[in-house]
């Protein structure tokens, strides 16, 4: 295993981070605590998690990723050798409306958010909380363009979230905050607050991939200048990148052939995009799995890949991706398709 350091911290975090959204889903708790112990026998210290996991969210199983993660830390004591990431969720998203009665960022949010991760995961702190999405309207999840008139009505909070954010880590509860599913404006206005004096944002986890490589027009360059870490999640474009899903096919037990609305990398330009890859990989001796994920992994502005996986041979290909270092040649011949299809997934 590779490890770095995440940003402004002194926390050494592998380049490898298991994510565990379909614990509670697709995986079961005995196959949840099978993969965390195989990532950490593999050298993976940073996990991530958050509050509306499992995913496809429902209000059933709402918090059992985080319980799976807590009673897999009961049996076996091992809190202390893991970086542990959760997320509280954001407003705006009536679906999850079963959660609490706000779903904002207001204190009494926060506060019952923190409390019930905590409870969930039976740990005293988190070393990275993250907010889910911002309460502002912004073009995420499948959404290519930005609505001009969807935010009239929002007014910047930023100052005050990051106020209460701090109550947090002088209670002990919270290392260090990052966000998600963010935008350049949006971190920025963070980068202000701290230049104000608040504490700092330390990373942003986006999507982030060969078929969707958006946040290199503009938040690499803030990513690079205010030294924020990136964690870039679903570097397999829910398994379209694997290959699995080409000429038609609908492999069973697939995340989007279990829950077909989740396909928003499934259009026909993302297909076409994707068997481009395919060829590349195919010509190299390579899955496309290896070849997107070891991509993604050297990527210069990467901290950590958030990877997933419902079987153990997924997982274990996954995490041996950050053995592999693709050539100059593979890369040059990635950018000819990325220069022809730029962006294909929204």
């Amino acid at each position: 295993m590779k490890y770095t350091t995440l940003p402004n911290t002194n926390i050494e975090v592998s380049k490898i981070c298991l994510g565990t959204m379909t614990f509670g889903r697709q995986n079961t708790e005995a196959e949840a605590h099978k993969q965390m112990d195989f990532a950490l026998d593999q050298g993976v210290n940073f996990f991530d998690t958050a509050e509306m996991y499992a995913v496809p969210f429902t209000p059933e199983t709402q918090g059992l990723t985080e319980q799976y993660i807590g009673n897999w830390f009961a049996k076996n004591g091992q809190r202390d050798k893991v970086v542990l990431a959760s997320k509280i969720t954001g407003s705006g998203r009536g679906i999850f409306n079963s959660m609490r009665d706000n779903l904002d960022f207001s204190k009494s949010s926060l506060d019952d958010a923190l409390d019930k991760s905590l409870a969930r995961l039976q740990t005293d702190y988190l070393d990275l909380y993250q907010l889910h999405w911002p309460e502002r309207a912004v073009n995420i999840f499948g959404v290519r363009d930005y609505n001009y008139n969807a935010n009239k009505r929002w007014e910047d909070n930023i100052g005050e979230i990051l106020h209460r954010l701090e109550t947090y880590v002088k209670e002990g509860k919270v290392r260090h905050f990052g966000l998600s599913n963010e935008t350049p404006f949006g971190v920025m206005r963070y980068m202000e607050e701290h230049r104000k004096g608040k504490r700092k944002m330390v990373s942003i986890q986006n999507a982030y991939s060969l078929l969707q490589r958006r946040d290199e027009i503009a938040l690499t360059e803030v990513l690079q200048m205010e030294n924020v870490g990136y964690l870039p999640y679903s570097p397999l474009a829910f398994g379209m990148l694997s290959g699995k899903y080409l000429n038609g096919k609908k492999p069973e037990g697939a995340r989007v052939t279990m829950f077909p609305n989740y396909s928003r990398y499934h259009s026909e330009s993302s297909m076409k995009a994707t068997q481009a890859y395919q060829d590349i990989a195919q010509k190299h001796g390579l899955t496309l799995s290896q070849m997107a994920l070891s991509f993604v992994n050297d990527r210069p502005f990467v901290t950590s890949t958030i990877i997933g996986a419902t079987s153990m041979a997924q997982l274990s290909e996954n995490i041996d991706s950050i053995n592999l270092s693709l050539s100059a040649e593979i890369l040059k011949e990635i950018d000819v398709v990325h220069a022809a299809m730029p962006n294909p997934a929204p």
